[in-house]
């Protein structure tokens, strides 16, 4: 029995990966699903209190004495079922749409996106620093990118407009120095 070299394309049709979605397209149909949380859950898009439930599940495991003092946790507890939380469901929809969106359009693998002068393992260590930096900042600002950006600024909230427009003013800054990860 011979294997196949590494370098061996997988066996099958291959795939084509189809043309993205139009922005604007998009774009009207992520208002349409703002609107929509809105009209369900009487909130709107965001990500943070989905890791502040399972930070206080797995709190809650090691020492459920400390949750009850904790008004952070205790804020998440929901009578002892933080796993319940909306925004845990709202993360599974999301892993999942994202699945089947990369599968229908033909980009459901495995990669790691890099600019050709960058190794894969300065990437991975980049977008931790990155992830780490947004998660500090989002515990900072009492609210995620998707719920300062869409919710906030959906309903026109100044500090949520600020912030948008420091996160492209900041992306502009910053584009220049970073440049050489991409090109």
């Amino acid at each position: 029995m011979t294997r196949a070299p590494a370098t061996a394309a997988p066996a099958g049709p291959a795939v084509r990966a189809r043309p993205y979605w139009n922005p604007y397209v998009a774009g009207v149909f992520l208002g349409l699903v703002l609107l929509a949380t809105y009209a369900v859950t009487g909130r709107g898009l965001g990500a943070t209190a989905g890791f502040a439930a399972v930070a206080t599940w797995l709190t809650g495991l090691v020492s459920p004495a400390l949750v009850e003092q904790s008004s952070v946790h205790l804020k998440y507890w929901n009578d002892g079922a933080p796993l319940l939380n909306w925004t845990l469901f709202l993360l599974a929809g999301a892993l999942a749409g994202a699945a089947l969106s990369g599968w229908l359009g033909g980009r459901f693998r495995l990669t790691i996106e890099r600019g050709p002068r960058i190794s894969d393992g300065q990437r991975l260590a980049l977008a931790f620093v990155g992830g780490f930096i947004a998660a500090w900042g989002a515990k900072i600002a009492k609210g995620c990118t998707s719920g300062q950006a869409l919710t906030g600024s959906a309903v026109l909230n100044a500090g949520s407009l600020v912030f948008l427009l420091a996160v492209f003013a900041g992306a502009f800054a910053l584009a220049w120095f970073v440049r050489k990860e991409w090109l």
